[in-house]
């Protein structure tokens, strides 16, 4: 999965539009094979990126769930602590 993807279901604060705009860039990226698109292709480009943010979005709205919100803060240290152990200490 590409680095800037990330769960945004159930944290509180909810995703921002920020952090779904950026999962929608690398997934288009990752599907086009592009990270910068050409002039002609950046048209599609944009508007693919468009169309999953929106898709993202209703996805996000329509999610329910019965697990209390997850803390941005606990679930970063989480990642540090995977991340450190599969690469080692830095």
């Amino acid at each position: 999965m590409c680095r800037n993807i990330r769960v945004l279901h159930n944290f509180e604060p909810p995703a921002t539009e920020d952090e779904v705009r950026a999962a929608a860039v690398q997934y288009v990226r990752k599907v086009s094979g592009s990270t910068h698109p050409s002039a002609a292709n950046q048209e599609a480009f944009d508007a693919a990126v468009e169309a999953v943010v929106e898709a993202t979005r209703v996805l996000l709205d329509s999610l329910v769930t019965k697990a209390p919100p997850r803390d941005r803060e606990v679930e970063a240290a989480k990642a540090k602590e995977r991340s450190a152990a599969r690469y080692g200490a830095r």
